[in-house]
């Protein structure tokens, strides 16, 4: 898949590079430095595309003289891939042969950080492949776990949140006829709480909330024989989780949040010691809450937030 460039600043330098005397591998080096600008803050799709045009170029400039930058470009087509907005199972599968080309060749020449970074997009691409029935959630967690004995909670926090989390849900995306359904709830609730033994909210506010709010998730719908103590422990976690998230610097995330916590309110009576006293309170609180979060979602243009948002509070 190579995509022409439309991007007039890449024509120019690419331009420069033509005529410039550089070496072969320093030419290789700058397409992928370029690439890599484009795709680690995208103003749109096309910068996504020119991404894996440069990468492709740069592949291609490699031939079987500078390996290890050919498995880079690679690996760097493989996450831009990832990263395209609505791609379909044939650009993942892509990005799952470029990555396990990559691999084998980034383990006998890179650091293993460059492994570990290939292992954690290879399980990205992989539990995005099982709703196409395109590869297992195990595998995916395979590879997520291959990454993690490189990303230690000590050197590595941001990481091994982010890997924690995605195990996480791969747990809680196991299929529902599964005997082991319950098992595996029961270990999403586990990894999100160990990862958060070691993420601290002052030092890592963006993966602490994170863990959070999806912790809370996980405790809602978590099978037990104390309902309410999950749905106890959920809001709590939605709590620690708004401890960073707010209306003014994180809209979106905050907004999820607080329909997330609506939706426990709903099913937590008012007096725990009378719940056959019903929860008016809690459920004015919930829908304060859908109100609000209706309110962001609209103006972000979040239509199926919206649109869940509303079937909530119909069925209710």
């Amino acid at each position: 898949m190579t995509p022409s460039i439309t991007d007039s600043a890449v024509k120019a330098a690419m331009d420069v590079l033509a005529s410039s005397p550089a070496s072969t591998q320093e030419k290789i080096q700058m397409l992928i430095e370029m690439a890599q600008g484009f795709q680690k803050k995208p103003k749109a799709a096309q910068d996504l595309w020119n991404a894996l045009s440069l990468y492709n170029q740069a592949h291609d400039l490699c031939g079987n003289e500078h390996l290890l930058w050919k498995a880079r470009a690679n690996a760097g087509m493989a996450s831009t891939l990832k990263a395209i907005p609505d791609i379909g199972a044939q650009s993942l599968l892509e990005a799952k042969e470029q990555l396990e080309e990559a691999i084998p060749i980034l383990q006998q020449l890179a650091l293993p950080e460059e492994v570990a970074e290939a292992h954690m997009n290879l399980g990205l691409v992989l539990q995005s492949l099982v709703p196409f029935n395109l590869a297992r959630i195990t595998d995916g967690i395979q590879a997520y776990q291959k990454a993690l004995q490189v990303f230690t909670s000590h050197d590595y926090p941001q990481e091994y949140a982010i890997l924690h989390n995605n195990i996480a849900i791969a747990y809680l995306s196991m299929p529902v006829t599964s005997e082991r359904q319950y098992l595996y709830q029961g270990l999403a609730v586990q990894t999100f709480e160990e990862a958060l033994k070691h993420i601290r909210l002052i030092d890592h506010p963006r993966e602490y909330a994170m863990l959070h709010n999806n912790l809370g998730n996980a405790l809602q719908y978590l099978p037990s024989t104390h309902p309410i103590d999950n749905i106890l422990r959920a809001i709590a976690a939605y709590d620690e989780a708004l401890k960073v998230r707010d209306r003014q610097d994180t809209p979106l995330e905050y907004a999820n949040t607080i329909s997330n916590k609506a939706n426990a309110l709903l099913n937590l009576p008012d007096d725990l010691d009378k719940p056959e006293s019903g929860n008016p309170q809690n459920l004015a609180k919930a829908n304060a809450y859908y109100e609000e979060a209706l309110d962001i979602f609209t103006q972000y243009g979040q239509i199926e937030q919206v649109q869940i948002i509303n079937q909530l509070r119909d069925s209710g």
